[in-house]
């Protein structure tokens, strides 16, 4: 699965996805760090990457409906420091082989994980 993680997030986590087999590159690899979320998105998309981020803007299925991308995970975590995002990525790097992202926005929380896309909208 290919992975576009935002500036927001810390750079452990591409080396995270990365050992578990993903391409995964940061926002700042390509140069992109302070570009506005639209440039981002559109570069995800045209690249086939899944959008992983901490901004919650990304949760707004009208500017940014998760049928037009390869998937967009936002992690909506009161605990945003290092060891957290890497202890909420870690649990769900399972998830990622076993559901489909494609088309689908996921806001993961420290407990739960919410799907919505493609007519679905669980829990």
């Amino acid at each position: 699965m290919q992975f576009k993680i935002d500036e927001n997030l810390p750079l452990d986590a591409r080396d995270l996805l990365r050992e578990h087999g993903h391409d995964a590159v940061k926002v700042l690899d390509q140069g992109l760090k302070g570009k506005a979320d639209a440039t981002i998105a559109s570069v995800c998309r045209a690249e086939h990457r899944v959008i992983l981020t901490l901004d919650l803007d990304f949760c707004d299925v009208r500017a940014y409906p998760p049928d037009e991308y390869s998937g967009i995970v936002v992690l909506r975590l009161a605990d945003q420091s290092r060891p957290s995002v890497l202890r909420v990525l870690r649990r769900i790097m399972l998830m990622f082989e076993t559901e489909n992202l494609d088309g689908h926005l996921w806001i993961v929380s420290e407990s739960d994980v919410r799907i919505r896309g493609n007519g679905r909208e669980a829990d």
